[in-house]
């Protein structure tokens, strides 16, 4: 037998439909909010449990007081999960401050995923100098949330024009081979 023949036990790959996608979708959303905490609560007993709030309330009880807003905005951060991209972004606001004007002058930050800071070098001897002082960087941007948030800083060099595609490429080295 030199041809394989096709095995009954193989699944052929089955196309998903929409609504199996956005089920999917929505069970990890769901799973997500588990995590934070969140539960799903049914509209008459969640109306239930306000009223019975409502009439456990007492004036001048603790907890009735107008609260600073700042406390209120720090606790919804916190409910939806959003402390830490409201830090990186305050520090990435400050980015001049935070790391130097030399650095600052050549550098900046595109996006932070996960602990991961990606910036953008103006020139690629600075990607380089980047890359080589990345450790001291970290540290410097962790040292200004006052606990390990960025965990890897990944230095991106500058975009450079393609000379490979095209409708006038000539074959050979490109625009090094009128350097001699």
């Amino acid at each position: 037998m030199s041809e394989e023949e096709p095995r009954l036990s193989d699944p052929a790959p089955v196309a998903k439909s929409g609504a199996d996608m956005a089920r999917e979708a929505m069970e990890r959303a769901r799973a997500s909010a588990r995590e934070r905490g969140a539960f799903r609560t049914a509209p008459k007993a969640a109306r239930k449990d306000r009223e019975e709030k409502r009439r456990q309330s007492q004036p001048f009880s603790p907890g009735r007081d107008p609260q600073p807003m700042s406390q209120a905005v720090e606790a919804l951060l916190r409910r939806m999960g959003w402390t830490e991209q409201v830090e990186v972004s305050g520090v990435t606001g400050r980015w001049r401050e935070v790391v130097g004007d030399q650095i600052a002058d050549h550098c900046e930050p595109l996006s932070f995923d996960e602990g991961v800071l990606t910036v953008k070098a103006s020139s690629t001897a600075w990607a380089t100098q980047l890359g080589l002082m990345s450790g001291q960087i970290r540290h410097r941007i962790n040292e200004e949330f006052g606990r390990e948030i960025v965990r890897e800083l990944t230095v991106l060099g500058p975009t450079a024009r393609s000379w490979v595609r095209g409708q006038r490429r000539v074959p050979g080295r490109g625009p090094r081979d009128t350097y001699g």
